[in-house]
């Protein structure tokens, strides 16, 4: 119960900032959003239609698709976020009276980034708010199709409808917005606080063992690998580590054995002692 209060909680808030977004950044410029909320802009700017009220009637028969083929559990969440959306996007309306910003491309950049960070709150305790989220979830489970490539496209046609209307400078500047608001949703997904892996292959690993136990103050992982070409056993080292803590491993894994081979990847998110837990004892 405490865990689906939590999602609900956040799936608001969410909902609240991205129709800020919407209201306080794009709409006052012309500048439109991808998916149904960027449609019901559209219709918005023609007709003087509610955005929200808009957003929940073509989502109707997405929620009709959605309780057909995703199940109940799944409808509901989406019929939660749905309408708390679409009543915040309504509800923050006279947003769009303040012109916050004057500077179209600021306001695009400003825009993208609230809508990033909204979007990312629902998504990573995941909610969704429908539109295009259900059509994702339908091509992922049903087709094999890239839901990726098929989003593209509706947006596509949402960008040239906005050409045609606006003009190609205010379609760009959405174009722009909407990049800023995909890269941001998965970093408020992921975590901003990223982490580094580090595999070190080498045949004096108690050295570089010991070496990062002490100095650095990280737990290694030790996986027991055998080379494919000379068919010698190795061991292979794991760490996870900090960004600023890679330099240090570069220079003992130097100093315990020059000829160590070593991969540096990107960790999008980190959980468990030492990192979101209190580190009491080393792994």
């Amino acid at each position: 119960m405490r865990n689906k209060f939590n999602q609900y909680f956040w799936v608001a808030v969410g909902c609240v900032i991205a129709s800020i977004s919407i209201n306080g950044f794009l709409v006052p410029h012309h500048l439109l959003s991808g998916g149904i909320s960027g449609l019901a802009i559209i219709f918005y700017f023609l007709f003087g239609l509610p955005i929200g009220i808009q957003i929940f009637v073509m989502n109707i028969p997405l929620l009709y698709a959605a309780y057909r083929l995703l199940g109940k559990d799944y409808t509901i969440n989406t019929i939660f976020g749905t309408i708390l959306f679409s009543v915040a996007v309504d509800g923050t309306r006279f947003f769009s009276q303040y012109n916050l910003i004057d500077d179209p491309i600021i306001s695009a950049l400003t825009g993208g980034v609230i809508s990033g960070i909204g979007s990312g709150l629902i998504f990573r305790v995941n909610g969704n708010a429908g539109g295009l989220d259900i059509v994702a979830a339908i091509v992922k489970k049903y087709y094999s199709l890239n839901f990726g490539v098929v989003g593209f496209a509706i947006n596509c046609v949402i960008m040239v409808v906005a050409a045609l209307l606006f003009g190609l400078k205010l379609a760009m500047l959405t174009l722009f917005a909407m990049f800023v608001t995909a890269n941001l949703t998965d970093k408020v997904v992921e975590g901003f606080n990223r982490r580094k892996t580090v595999f070190i292959v080498s045949y004096n690993t108690d050295s570089i063992v010991s070496s990062i136990l002490k100095e650095v103050g990280r737990g290694v992982t030790i996986l027991n690998g055998e080379g494919a070409f000379t068919h010698q056993s190795k061991q292979v080292l794991f760490v996870v580590v900090s960004l600023t803590q890679i330099a240090k491993i570069k220079q003992l894994v130097h100093e315990s054995d020059p000829q160590a081979f070593m991969i540096v990847q990107d960790a999008a998110e980190v959980m468990g002692r030492g990192f979101t837990l209190p580190n009491s004892r080393q792994l």
